[in-house]
């Protein structure tokens, strides 16, 4: 299939989408529906072999096409949440398709990096509709802290959690993970799969994380790079890739690191 029309056709309809933001309920549903139907795609086999299919210069023509999409995709689900958000908070019912595989994401997500003890958790990006932390901190009791650098977002969250987990030891912050004091505390880092700088900030975390923490790395590769912002390498002396679970019914997968090990023979060679 041909599957450059389709993400070109996307492209546009999220620039019309992400040009204007209004309460309008027309707006709302038409926002859901572009989501809805874009996580479709990006989830869908066929649409995954095409792509896989695409010669190399195919793929470098699609590149500015693709990063364009993962930054306004972004802002339409930052948008979105707010939305559903709000409505939450007015008595309403928000819950649809794209909502429904994030939390299933989560929900698999979860079952993994519990395989370690969990005390303080730190999410980067927790946005307007914390579902992560609400589900972290029911199933473990331990702390949990969101940041996120949109304020109308944290100050929604904060609304969210009075809601849903008045009782539940979870902390939203309006600042960035630089400023973020007890980072050093936390036994797991989550990084949302749509922070841009989610690598940048992973390297400068070697030196402030504690020794045992492990971070968990949401990405996109191949076609889910439309979606989200994909994995990179990172510094073999800061950083090990311990497990990458690719889910592809979901829209985002998943990366374990620790931080890297190095061994007593190689430090005494490099102090010589």
């Amino acid at each position: 299939m041909n599957i450059h029309s389709p993400l070109l056709s996307y492209l546009e309809r999220f620039r019309q989408a992400s040009a204007s933001a209004s309460h309008d309920p027309a707006r709302e549903d038409m926002l859901q529906r572009l989501l809805d139907g874009f996580a479709d795609f990006v989830t869908r086999a066929e649409h995954r072999h095409a792509w896989q299919a695409l010669e190399p210069g195919q793929l470098a023509q699609l590149q500015p096409s693709i990063l364009e999409l993962r930054e306004v995709s972004a802002r339409c689900v930052a948008e979105l949440e707010k939305i559903r958000a709000r409505k939450l908070l007015q008595g309403g019912d928000a819950k649809r398709d794209y909502f429904a595989n994030i939390e299933a994401s989560i929900e698999e997500e979860f079952g993994r990096f519990a395989r370690s003890p969990i005390s303080e958790v730190v999410l980067v990006g927790s946005g307007a509709f914390p579902m992560t932390p609400l589900l972290i901190a029911r199933r473990t009791g331990a702390r949990v802290v969101g940041i996120d650098i949109d304020g109308e977002s944290v100050e929604l969250g904060r609304q969210i959690i009075a809601r849903l987990g008045p009782e539940l030891p979870i902390r939203l912050e309006h600042t960035t993970l630089d400023r973020l004091e007890s980072i050093g505390e936390a036994s797991h880092i989550i990084f949302s799969s749509t922070v841009a700088v989610k690598y940048e900030l992973l390297d400068g975390l070697h030196s402030v994380a504690h020794p045992d923490a492990v971070v968990i790395m949401r990405f996109g590769d191949g076609l889910k790079s439309a979606f989200n912002y994909p994995m990179e390498q990172t510094d073999a002396s800061k950083w090990q890739l311990v497990e990458t679970t690719a889910r592809p019914e979901h829209v985002f997968d998943v990366a374990l690191y620790r931080r890297a090990v190095v061994s007593a023979i190689a430090g005494d060679r490099a102090s010589r």
